[in-house]
């Protein structure tokens, strides 16, 4: 059976009542109790009392607390940074936009529990996407290409930050003892000598800085190919040989 599309977006605001309760306090009292406790402790009943209201209150503006949360996803979407595609190179904005992502969710860690569940269709996400979607037009993608570059982009800052989140949720802001790791994994590699190697010479230990070349390294192998695909015009509706006959002899 197709389940019928609800968002809070789907419908004009109400009106704030006479107690002068506004919805935007409500988003920013939701985001200091996920700042500070987390998705778990967030309620309509503590977020009533923190505003000094009954939790039936907030019902005048939310009907659920999904509809809340996605007031919040939007919050946090007006927090990362796009600068204008008419004032800077496609590049520039695409590198503003992946290091304020990552800023962003690492502040407010809660998100990940929210991105891929919630429609992310509110005026901030909607600003947020046009302005990426500006930058590839300006940059020559045409077509789908230009939403799949901005996805590949937003993929990138995931795959690398969710990880990281899921990380510091089980272990805290303390690092884990990278010499205790490292005695771990000779043990479990003996098999593998050169790759011990490499972790131990080459790899940074201080896991802030490994965790920081490799975001930079991904992102500009990931702008760098995108580029190598732009200059060369090919577009992922055009089918292309991939057997390669250069590859043989």
């Amino acid at each position: 059976m197709t389940k019928q599309f609800s968002s809070v977006w789907s419908r004009e605001p109400r009106q704030p009542k006479s107690s002068g309760l506004h919805r935007d306090q409500i988003v920013r009292a939701a985001i200091e109790i996920l700042d500070t406790e987390g998705m778990e402790a967030l309620s309509m009943r503590k977020l009533g009392a923190r505003l000094a209201a009954g939790a039936t209150s907030l019902y005048w503006y939310v009907s659920t607390k999904d509809e809340l949360l996605e007031l919040v996803l939007d919050e946090f979407w007006g927090m990362v940074r796009v600068p204008e595609p008419e004032r800077n190179s496609w590049r520039e904005v695409s590198t503003a936009f992946a290091y304020s992502m990552r800023e962003t969710m690492l502040n407010h860690p809660w998100v990940a529990t929210l991105l891929g569940r919630l429609p992310s269709i509110g005026p901030s996400s909607l600003r947020l996407t046009d302005r990426l979607r500006r930058t590839f037009v300006r940059a020559g993608f045409e077509g789908n290409d230009v939403y799949l570059a901005t996805g590949t982009l937003f993929s990138f800052v995931l795959g690398q930050i969710l990880p990281l989140i899921a990380w510091k949720n089980a272990y805290g802001d303390d690092n884990v003892d990278t010499s205790n790791v490292m005695g771990v994994l000779e043990d479990l590699g003996a098999d593998y000598p050169e790759m011990i190697h490499d972790y131990r010479h080459t790899v940074p230990q201080d896991p802030d800085v490994a965790r920081a070349v490799a975001f930079d390294f991904g992102l500009i192998s990931v702008l760098d190919g995108l580029e190598v695909r732009l200059r060369g015009g090919a577009s992922v509706d055009t089918p292309t040989d991939t057997g390669g006959a250069e590859m043989r002899g």
